[in-house]
């Protein structure tokens, strides 16, 4: 198989991709932020229902609702009070998935030289979320409450045709299921309608390359250890 350039600059946009967690304070040109979400909303959906809406958060607007979300976060008292809509994650974990989950936390918190009865260090990391890891830009996706499995598998097309259009502009991303206990927050700060449920939260910027966590590479299993082939 030979390859063009047209599937080198695709593939590397693709395996280029990773959930970064340091950003540099470097503002993101609007127009880019609308491009890319125009190349997004060419992912496929089932009978072009498109169900993903999204909310842009920059400047202030991002800071209060980081400020609101961190304040409830740190407070025992009151994050007892927040809980997600939706399981992300299984109840019962099995492996492999148990294995790969522990590595990369584990992976992440030992460049940052976080060791295991360091609480107070992996609070302080785990907060980063809510301020989208000093991104510039903070993208809330939600869905309609009507729709149903389905759309849910349609939005994670969608979403991974944004990650993919940041890497091809030089920028970079970070999607983040954390958002989601603090949909009541997010919800009142954005002023979301009731219909709509949060479905994660993304950060957007361009990477900063001095920040040790962004060295992280996660592994992925080869292809014989996920797939068969029926002839």
């Amino acid at each position: 198989m030979i390859e063009n350039n047209e599937q080198k600059t695709v593939d590397a946009a693709i395996t280029s991709r990773r959930s970064l967690r340091a950003f540099l304070p470097v503002p993101v040109a609007r127009e880019d932020i609308e491009a890319i979400l125009e190349v997004a909303a060419r992912a496929p959906s089932g009978t072009n229902t498109q169900p993903w809406k999204v909310y842009v958060v920059t400047g202030e607007a991002k800071t209060r609702l980081s400020d609101a979300i961190l304040a409830a976060y740190l407070d025992p008292a009151e994050v007892a009070q927040h809980s997600e809509e939706y399981k992300y994650y299984p109840e019962q974990w099995q492996s492999p998935y148990i294995e790969r989950r522990r590595k990369v936390g584990w992976d992440l918190y030992a460049l940052l030289q976080l060791t295991r009865d360091n609480k107070a260090g992996m609070q302080a990391q785990h907060a980063r979320n809510y301020k989208f890891f000093d991104a510039p830009v903070g993208l809330i996706f939600t869905i309609d409450r009507v729709m149903e499995q389905g759309s849910w598998l349609d939005y994670g097309m969608f979403l991974q045709n944004i990650m993919v259009a940041a890497r091809g502009r030089g920028l970079d991303t970070c999607p983040q299921a954390a958002f989601t206990q603090f949909h009541k927050i997010i919800a009142a700060s954005l002023d979301i309608p009731a219909n709509e449920m949060l479905v994660c939260g993304m950060a957007l910027g361009f990477a900063d390359p001095a920040k040790i966590e962004n060295t992280l590479l996660t592994e992925r299993s080869p292809v014989t250890e996920f797939a068969r082939f029926v002839e």
